[in-house]
Formats: C-alpha cells, sequence, structure tokens
C-alpha cells in the first residue's frame, strides 16, 4: 500500500486534486480498482497536508445477482459513510434501449445518478479509480476508434453541477492495485454487467497487453507522452 499511497499523494500533489474541506465522494462499484481507492483516501486521511470528508456511494443498475454485503461490510469497518442508490439503468439500456453498444449511455446515466446523489448529501467532489493502464487505454480507443488523441484528464470540474472529478490513481499501476487488494483483504465484487469482459475497452486492454509483452517500457513511456505537451509533431501543426 506504500507504493500507492506515494504514487496517490504525488498525483494530488501534481495537479491539486484535493483542497481543503472537500467534501469527496468515492463512486464505489466494487471492483478492484475503486474499492483500493476508497481505502486509500481513508489512509491519506491521516497524513494530508489538507482536510477533507469522505464518503462512498454505489450506483445499483438493478441487476438482481449483486452482492451489496461486502461493501457495506467493507465501509463500516473503515468507517466510511456509504449510500446505495437504486436505480433502473440496466433494465432501460438493456431491455428498454436494447443497446448494441451499451457502455457510452451506461456510463453516462450511472454518472448522473451520483451527481444527483452527491447534490443531495451536500458533496462537492467524485473521486475515481481510473489507474495507469486504464488512462493509456483510453488513448489508444479514441484513436483507433474515435479518430481523436484525446484520454481523460486527472482532474475537471463541471460547472453546471458545481462538482470536481478527480482521479488520484492515475499514476497507480494495476499490477499494485491487485497486490494491495490481496495483502490488504480489500473485497472485490463481479460485475453482474451481461457485457462485462466483452467490450471494446477489453479489446483494447489485451492489445496493450501484447505491446507491453514486447515493449516492456511502453507503459511509462506512452504516460510520459500523453503529459509532454511540448513535444506533439501532428498535422495540425503543418
Amino acid at each position: 500500500m506504500k507504493k500507492i499511497l506515494g504514487n496517490l499523494r504525488k498525483a494530488v500533489s501534481e495537479f491539486n486534486l484535493i483542497n481543503e474541506n472537500d467534501q469527496i465522494a468515492v463512486g464505489l462499484s466494487g471492483g478492484k480498482d475503486s474499492m483500493t481507492l476508497l481505502y486509500a483516501l481513508k489512509l491519506f486521511q491521516k497524513f494530508s497536508p489538507v482536510k477533507y470528508h469522505l464518503e462512498a456511494v454505489t450506483i445499483s443498475m438493478g441487476f438482481e445477482n449483486f452482492n451489496f454485503t461486502p461493501l457495506k461490510d467493507f465501509c463500516n469497518k473503515i468507517k466510511v459513510p456509504y449510500t446505495i442508490e437504486n436505480t433502473h439503468i440496466g433494465k432501460i439500456v438493456f431491455d428498454l434501449r436494447k443497446e448494441k453498444n451499451p457502455c457510452s449511455l451506461c456510463a453516462n446515466m450511472r454518472r448522473g445518478a451520483l451527481y444527483n446523489v452527491m447534490q443531495n448529501r451536500g458533496l462537492n467532489v467524485l473521486a475515481l479509480g481510473h489507474n495507469k493502464e486504464d488512462t493509456i487505454e483510453t488513448l489508444f480507443m479514441n484513436m483507433l476508434y474515435n479518430g481523436r488523441i484525446k484520454t481523460f484528464l486527472p482532474k475537471t470540474y463541471l460547472e453546471d453541477r458545481n462538482i470536481k472529478v478527480i482521479r488520484p490513481l492515475v499514476y497507480v499501476s494495476e499490477h499494485q492495485i491487485l497486490a494491495a487488494s490481496k495483502r490488504h483483504s480489500i473485497p472485490i465484487v463481479k460485475s453482474p454487467c451481461p457485457v462485462d469482459k466483452q467490450t471494446a475497452r477489453e479489446d483494447t486492454k489485451n492489445l496493450m497487453l501484447h505491446i507491453y509483452k514486447h515493449a516492456p517500457k511502453a507503459k511509462d513511456r506512452i504516460l510520459t507522452s500523453i503529459k509532454n505537451k511540448d513535444q506533439f509533431e501532428l498535422w495540425f501543426d503543418v
């Protein structure tokens, strides 16, 4: 956990992610990333240079086979207030709309539900568990599927909602998260989503694993290139 906290602290400092008296909600899906993020932010409270309040929020998609008990127990154990918001997003996306590519609509609806819960509870910062690999995969997905050179930012601000969205794990590797979740007995609940592991993101993840195998330093070099705004040589400069 020491490496994760070190990388989290680096991101918080470099991108000014957390300010004094921020009211932070962790979007808790039950996956390894969000669960580890919640635990890391709870530990970081002890030595953070600024004070902040921490809660966890889960958006229930309406799937009957999702077990919330491990999430509730973990939040109770680390003494973090926990809210479950019940929705019918799963039914809307898969049964009513019958989306062939459901991920974008699902993500937008979940995010909207999260914002509503946050505003009702007086929370102004949403912390998401995207890690180093997620950052890189999003870059390649946008290039391959959307024709854009773009990935998510460590910090964004939604003026219409007065909510700041932060990603404190952008310097943390998936390997570090897996190791920490096992070492600290952080519970992980499998996603009940019908298209879990069958998405374009999963295909991109497998592509990147192939690249990392043949170019072991590619991960850090791609992340460095994302930050290197002075070294772009693209056609719009011609």
